[in-house]
């Protein structure tokens, strides 16, 4: 259950992760690299005065990304401050009202998923970062984080954080006809203290804490089948000895050595099988009521993928075929008539 719970867990940040970064319709995003997570990223004005001027760069967005508790529905809240003139590249679409002024300290825009959930409109007042906003318009990004989120004018959100010039993220655009893969790796090169983000699987690079998660995953694995062998080792062997005048018995009739292993191993594999079913119907209800809790609503998002059903089918296989093995040989190795005047 544990297994397959953190697999989840990490899938599902993983995917909330690269809903992030694919909100700007960019070839890749650019971030700070190693930091603890990805809103804690900071990109000043030289860094992305670089960025543009790299060889191959058609556009390069730079927003600053935080969050904030709205109301108990909504306590993690993506505020994202972005230039007016630079929403088209973003791959923002306006379908309602217009956008905020370049420097406006009272205006925003919201995804028309926030508008919906929050009941605004266009001309309603907004309360966040501890002022009070007219919604100037409303947007969609095609994407379900950024039309859940509000956009702000960027040297207002700027300042609501005391962070003048700074961004978290920069989404780059590449010009038509430059490989993409030779402009993440010149801005690698030249710009080592940042680093591109152009998959899901590359978050890490950006995000320590996912890359923690990961590595908790894997140690939980190796976990899971030690301890899970000891039990079913102890299990299958205290079978054995209960049944060992019937085992001896099909020893004495002309079972084989190898047929004495295979029904031991076979009755072990069963089990490990009932249990990883029931294992995996326990991490649904565990990761739902994870997905539920007020401090994770909003972030994580339970994504039960096929590999996270195959972890569960080859750690219940590793630890009951390796735990189930020496019992296994100790039955196959009886000696039939020592075995049938076992009391």
């Amino acid at each position: 259950m544990t297994v397959v719970t953190l697999a989840v867990t990490s899938s599902g940040l993983e995917t909330s992760a690269a809903a992030i970064i694919s909100v700007g319709k960019a070839d890749f995003t650019i971030a700070q690299k190693g930091v603890s997570e990805i809103l804690s990223s900071t990109i000043d004005t030289g860094e992305r005065a670089r960025i543009e001027a790299t060889p191959g760069v058609q556009s390069a967005v730079g927003v600053l990304v935080e969050t904030e508790k709205i109301n108990s529905d909504n306590p993690v809240f993506i505020e994202i401050g972005i230039s007016p003139t630079q929403l088209k590249q973003f791959g923002v679409t306006i379908v309602r009202g217009h956008a905020y002024a370049p420097t406006a300290s009272h205006q925003c825009m919201l995804g028309w998923r926030a508008a919906a959930n929050l009941g605004l409109h266009v001309g309603s007042s907004f309360k966040a970062n501890g002022t009070v906003n007219t919604v100037t318009g409303i947007y969609s990004t095609g994407n379900s984080f950024g039309d859940d989120a509000a956009m702000f004018p960027l040297p207002a959100i700027q300042g609501y954080n005391r962070v003048p010039g700074i961004v978290t993220l920069v989404f780059v655009k590449v010009k038509p006809g430059y490989p993409v893969s030779k402009v993440e790796q010149s801005i690698n090169h030249n710009m080592p203290e940042l680093t591109t983000i152009r998959t899901a699987s590359q978050f890490g690079r950006a995000d320590r804490n996912l890359v923690y998660l990961k590595a908790a995953v894997t140690g939980s694995t190796i976990l899971a089948v030690i301890i899970g062998a000891v039990i079913v080792g102890n299990t299958m062997l205290l079978s054995v000895f209960e049944r060992t005048r019937e085992l001896g018995l099909l020893r004495a009739v002309g079972w084989t050595r190898r047929r004495i292993v295979g029904l031991i191993l076979i009755e072990a594999v069963a089990l490990g099988l009932i249990g990883a079913c029931i294992g995996v119907g326990l991490s649904f209800a565990v990761s739902t009521g994870l997905e539920h809790l007020p401090a994770l609503r909003g972030i994580l998002h339970t994504n039960f993928t096929p590999m996270a059903f195959w972890r569960a089918l080859y750690t219940a296989l590793g630890m009951t075929l390796i735990g189930s093995l020496y019992p296994a040989l100790r039955a196959a190795f009886l000696v039939p008539l020592r075995a049938l005047s076992y009391e």
